[in-house]
């Protein structure tokens, strides 16, 4: 029998190993299991500009918490990452301050105000892609000339697909909840109008693109579609949007992201998608606020939940242990796709590595987090399966 409690016992039976050449998880005995360590590319670190919310070290920290040994790191920050100089800031607080690897992206377009393109060129060689996460790009013409500079550097556009113009205020998803509760919606088509556009875009200048937090049906069947005729194209969903819903809304503004929780018709269809491959990873969009800003209510609160300390956790219990997905296909999702497409070091052969006992059962309670945010849809949740350990290029990172 492994005792997972006894720490010499977990680092003997980790010297003793053979590790695969794969990405596959295997087992230590029992209920203990070894993965190559997630990577996870939407995550919002906060650093620099809004410290109050997380910082480098404590965001790397959860991640860390939560298996990851790779984060990617959105742009949304003060200053705004658009030149080599703004971006220096970033890359050099990473580089004190990361208890992991974390690569940031570089912002599409100046301050991510939509009116013109950031420096591209001068950030590409120290960026995983381009993204202006927070806030689609709006006009046509500068997505266009965004995706044949990406293609030139060989970079992604990593998009955040959302059309202003059909938002009207919104702030939860336009469904049953929204209209007895008398809030005001988000229209699934604010999501799939712009990935529509730029998946035209993407067939007429060849670059390389990727569509974040994908949350409806119509999404799904654009990405498939899209995929099908032999468009470069790859999406991640979260963890959230595969296990809940409208349904599951509460009067709190732990329950407010964007793009919200869609219905249960769009869950299913999301679920079917990471079932046939057009879903390509799993991502967090881990965005912690205080918990001022997340004290408002669905109408009030600011949008962004955090998810890197329950992610493998609630997607083990919810979709492994009902036999959605094996644990091997969870792996591909949250370690060896994500590294493939983005090109991140990382697995096995880096010294990469997390420890899970699978058997351990306990409630979500955000106290324990080691984020500084702790708004997150699946307090009080049970789930199974504890981080015992986290090993970074060698080094552990994390341990119980």
């Amino acid at each position: 029998m492994f005792v997972t409690e006894n720490r010499q016992n977990l680092h003997e039976a980790i010297k003793g190993v053979s590790f695969p050449s794969s990405g596959v998880p295997f087992s230590l005995g029992d209920t203990v299991f070894v993965f190559p360590g997630f990577a996870d590319v939407h995550v919002h670190l906060r650093e620099p500009g809004f410290s109050y919310k997380e910082t480098i070290e404590s965001g790397t920290r959860s991640a860390a918490r939560g298996g990851y040994t790779t984060v990617c790191a959105m742009p949304n920050l003060n200053p705004v990452p658009d030149t080599a100089e703004t971006l220096a800031l970033q890359l050099q607080a990473i580089s004190d301050r990361a208890v992991i690897r974390a690569y940031p992206y570089g912002a599409i377009t100046m301050g991510e105000k939509g009116e013109r393109l950031a420096d591209l060129a001068a950030m590409a060689k120290d960026v995983c892609g381009f993204s202006d996460d927070g806030r689609g790009v709006q006009d046509e013409g500068m997505m266009r000339e965004a995706m044949m500079r990406a293609k030139a550097l060989g970079k992604i556009i990593a998009a955040h697909c959302e059309d202003n113009s059909l938002l009207f205020g919104g702030y939860i998803h336009d469904g049953e909840y929204c209209r007895t509760h008398g809030h005001k919606g988000i229209c699934s088509k604010s999501e799939w109008g712009p990935i529509e556009r730029d998946l035209r875009l993407v067939e007429e200048t060849g670059c390389s693109y990727h569509v974040c937090h994908i949350s409806t049906k119509e999404s799904v069947q654009l990405i498939r579609d899209a995929k099908a005729s032999g468009i470069d194209v790859t999406c991640e969903t979260g963890p959230h949007y595969l296990t809940l819903c409208d349904e599951d809304l509460q009067e709190d503004g732990r329950f407010k992201m964007n793009p919200p929780l869609r219905s249960r018709e769009d869950k299913d269809a999301l679920l079917e998608g990471l079932c046939d491959g057009t879903i390509d990873m799993i991502a967090t969009d881990h965005a912690p606020h205080s918990l001022e800003e997340k004290a408002k209510g669905l109408a009030g609160s600011l949008m962004g939940v955090v998810g890197l300390e329950t992610a493998f956790p609630v997607l083990y219990t919810h979709l492994v242990k009902p036999g959605i997905l094996s644990l091997e296909r969870l792996s591909q999702l949250l370690s060896d796709n994500p590294r493939r497409r983005f090109g991140l070091p990382g697995g096995y052969e880096n010294g990469d590595y997390t420890v899970w006992d699978l058997s351990e059962n306990y409630t979500v309670d955000p106290n324990e987090f080691l984020t500084m945010g702790r708004a997150t849809p699946f307090t009080g949740m049970q789930v199974s399966g504890r981080c015992l350990m986290t090993v970074c290029n060698g080094r552990v990172v994390y341990e119980v």
